[in-house]
């Protein structure tokens, strides 16, 4: 896609450098000629060596021709001299469009948010890295890093060190990651017992349960996000595959959006066998926090296929969303947290925050409200968004192949989501080629 920002700036970029050379040359062919002469080897050594010379013979006025001729010398040096160091300056500030202010988009009130590990500071500077080289260079959005621990000197300082836009740093709150007090933990470890006796994926995790339990409802609420409209989340070690050439976040502003995402799939019915029969409970109790399923937008038979006897197990895979910070803070959203929370159900069980967030958002949401960003290529783990409009692959300079994209494979809700929106992969696509 032509760039005409950055074909202004490549353009001054090569011109700047031949002017970098011809005054390089005229430098040096000068320094040849003459600097034997004055007893010098470098640049820097000449030009000491003529304003030396130069301060002799000022006050001599038996030597006028010597001292007109040195005192030429030295105004055409010293000319060569700032010419060839302000071109090299403007040369290294030409190297990375990262480093100018006027470079920078205007910004909504977005930042990324990322829960991470010390540990874990190499595969989240990876993360940070295609984020930044991707679309984060353009607007300097700021970074926003939790951990149930105190981050390290290290972990601040590396991930710092990959981006221009501002970074914050937060511990989770105790309370938000432990057992609360209604929770057996003797129950609750008869459960993680035998979930790994059944072979069920991070089914002896304690860790992971406090994590879904706190990506469920209180990440949101930590006082880093205060004053913010939306925000991006971000896993260690994903990969974005495609540039991103629109801001996502004003996309989301302009348009109205609660909820963004990328992938969407089935969960292990073994993990939430009683998250379906809890929701249909809490439905009962709050029907005003419904949206009316009967409307043309609902989005509720994304999740069910039986009027709502059972749940398909459909969910949007929360690792990459970009949601609503006021969606999410809401009473009818936090309500349902709560009554999950109370439930036991991330303990007892092992409820994901995914589901959680896609059942909420399906019931409680129209699907004007939610987009698939199709034109975002995206990978976590073994699973990855690959876009395969026709010639998407060139326009949005992907590097991902679109036979592995998991979008219309076994396991994918992606196309029970086209057909209950009744849309189809161009209803997503934000920038085209029709746009240039």
């Amino acid at each position: 896609m032509f760039h005409p920002a950055r074909h202004f700036m490549s353009r001054w970029t090569i011109r700047l450098f031949f002017m970098a050379m011809i005054g390089s040359a005229i430098t040096w062919l000068w320094i040849s000629r003459n600097g034997k002469d004055i007893g010098c080897l470098s640049s820097e050594e000449c030009y000491q060596a003529l304003i030396n010379t130069a301060k002799r013979i000022s006050n001599n006025a038996q030597q006028p021709q010597l001292q007109q001729q040195l005192e030429h010398q030295v105004n055409q040096f010293q000319q060569a001299k700032q010419q060839e160091d302000s071109v090299a300056l403007l040369l290294k500030n030409q190297q990375s469009p990262m480093m100018h202010e006027h470079s920078i988009l205007p910004r909504v009130n977005g930042a990324f948010v990322a829960l991470a590990r010390n540990r874990e500071i190499h595969a989240m500077r990876s993360s940070m890295r295609y984020l930044e080289d991707r679309y984060n260079y353009k607007y300097n959005y700021p970074w926003i890093f939790l951990n149930e621990e105190p981050f390290t000197d290290e972990f601040k300082n590396l991930t710092r060190s990959m981006t221009n836009a501002k970074t914050y740093y937060g511990q989770v709150p105790s309370e938000h990651w432990g057992y609360p007090d209604w929770i057996n933990q003797t129950v609750a470890k008869e459960c993680r017992d035998r979930m790994v006796e059944e072979g069920i994926v991070y089914g002896g995790s304690e860790s992971y349960r406090h994590m879904c339990r706190f990506q469920s409802g209180f990440f949101v609420m930590h006082p880093l996000l205060d004053g913010l409209d939306y925000y991006w989340r971000v896993e260690p070690g994903v990969k974005f595959s495609c540039d991103i050439e629109y801001d996502p976040f004003r996309v989301m502003q302009e348009r109205d959006l609660k909820y963004g995402f990328t992938i969407a799939l089935k969960e292990f019915y073994s993990t939430i066998p009683t998250l379906w029969e809890t929701t249909l409970d809490f439905m009962k109790a709050h029907p005003d926090y419904m949206y009316p399923k009967s409307n043309p937008d609902s989005l509720f038979n994304v999740i069910t296929q039986d009027d709502g006897l059972t749940y398909n197990l459909c969910h949007f895979w929360s690792n990459f969303e970009i949601g609503s910070v006021s969606f999410l803070r809401s009473e009818r959203y936090q309500a349902y947290f709560r009554h999950l929370d109370q439930a036991g159900g991330f303990f007892y069980e092992r409820w994901g925050d995914a589901p959680v967030h896609s059942i909420a958002v399906a019931l409680m949401l129209s699907s004007k409200e939610v987009h698939w960003f199709y034109d975002i290529g995206y990978k976590h783990d073994n699973f990855e968004h690959c876009p395969t409009e026709p010639d998407w692959l060139v326009h949005g300079k992907c590097y991902c192949d679109p036979k592995t994209s998991f979008d219309y494979v076994d396991g994918s809700c992606i196309k029970d989501y086209l057909q209950v929106t009744n849309t189809t992969v161009n209803d997503y696509i934000i920038t085209s080629n029709e746009d240039e």
